[in-house]
């Protein structure tokens, strides 16, 4: 179907949505199970504003919430096949040479203790230490748009050592223990051996001061822009011997001119300058990349920095990491569409399984919609080319 069938209609919509439950229904199995993920999907997109078993079932028309219950739950079908699929649609969407891949954690608050990975732990949501889950999810985005494409629970140390609550929330035997670099790294390995283009992996630093992380990427020769602490131990050899320093000294010792102002995208209020330098690294590289500490400052308020180490191809310009550094930012707005408009926060079900399959079926609904969005994008791009000077 071509863009402009669809664009702009409610036909459109109705169409493109169609075909893409028709390219899931494999996934489901069973003719009722297909027909009930369909209903979920059509409930997460719908205006229903808490995306309950109960509201979505009256929804799509159903008595009880038992459907939509036992598709999180009992029914039998594979959420890591969901998410490949999930995967390859929007990469038909939004794949792009110099795409990004983004990794990121978001918490999901809890009243009780029973759901899977609950425990009392910091959440970035809310900003403190709270009873909550937390997930970490790969994002990958585009001059296309942006979308979740992988999706793993935290599993804390207390809950992977403790056979019981494991057994009771259906804790595959197989999952151990794992921090969240170590998720974040089986992530974008998974994603990268897909064949998903990417030009940068991008990350805060709870993963960019993971060295297991930075080495892996460049072991694929990946380039990476990797956010770290002022206080991240740096160490090398120079002519005065072995030096051990961190972002913060290096930072204090950089001049005015040092110091350049780029744009790391585009905001809300417009461009978001930023003050930029950088360090070249004297750590052994492939002549084809080279190695840095990116500094950005608050034009604002000066006292206000934030570090990077880049693994780069030869030749970026300060500018260009300055606008990929910048990009970080795409995962919390998926975050935010995710929650806000989709449900990714409502999640009722208890068990591991019922976790990643309801994060898999927003995902599918998020890449429905950044699939719609990008196709208006290259409508609007081509209609300018159509009536720019050059095209006349």
């Amino acid at each position: 179907m071509s863009v402009a069938a669809w664009s702009g209609s409610l036909l459109g919509w109705e169409n493109e949505l169609a075909s893409l439950k028709r390219r899931l229904a494999p996934v489901f199995r069973r003719r009722e199970v297909q027909e009930t993920g369909s209903a979920f999907v059509d409930g997460l997109l719908s205006g229903v504003e808490r995306k309950t078993g109960w509201l979505m079932s009256e929804q799509a028309g159903f008595e009880r919430p038992y459907r939509m219950q036992s598709l999180l739950g009992r029914s039998h079908w594979d959420a890591e096949a969901l998410r490949d699929e999930v995967r390859g649609y929007a990469m038909e969407a939004l794949g792009d040479r110099d795409g990004v891949l983004v990794v990121d954690e978001t918490g999901f608050l809890k009243k009780g203790e029973h759901s899977v990975g609950v425990a009392r732990q910091y959440s970035g949501t809310a900003g403190r230490i709270e009873n909550c889950q937390v997930g970490v999810f790969l994002a990958y985005a585009s001059r296309y748009g942006q979308a979740l494409i992988d999706r793993r629970l935290y599993l804390p140390e207390t809950w992977a050592k403790d056979g019981a609550r494991r057994a009771k929330a259906k804790v595959p035997e197989d999952i151990a223990f794992a921090t969240k670099p170590q998720i974040a790294r089986d992530l974008i390995a998974t994603a990268l051996d897909a064949g998903v283009p990417c030009a940068w992996v991008l990350a805060d630093a709870v993963y960019g001061s993971d060295s297991r992380l930075r080495r892996m990427l460049e072991e694929r020769g990946q380039g990476y822009v990797l956010a770290v602490r002022s206080n991240h131990c740096l160490r090398f050899v120079d002519p005065r011997g072995l030096v051990q320093t961190d972002p913060g000294m290096l930072a204090d010792d950089l001049g005015p001119d040092a110091w350049a102002a780029h744009a790391a995208g585009e905001g809300a209020k417009g461009l978001r300058l930023y003050d930029w330098a950088r360090i070249e690294l004297p750590w052994t590289c492939d002549p084809h990349w080279e190695r840095w500490l990116l500094f950005r400052r608050s034009r604002r308020d000066p006292a206000k920095l934030a570090y990077y180490l880049v693994f780069s191809p030869a030749g970026t310009t300060l500018s260009e990491l300055a606008g990929v550094a910048g990009l970080r930012l795409t995962i919390e707005e998926c975050f935010q569409r995710a929650k806000n408009d989709l449900g990714l926060d409502h999640c009722e079900a208890r068990s591991w399984h019922g976790w990643h399959r309801h994060m898999s079926l927003v995902m599918v609904a998020a890449a429905f919609l950044a699939r719609l969005a990008a196709e208006l994008r290259r409508v609007a791009a081509s209609k300018a080319n159509e009536t720019s000077p050059t095209a006349a």
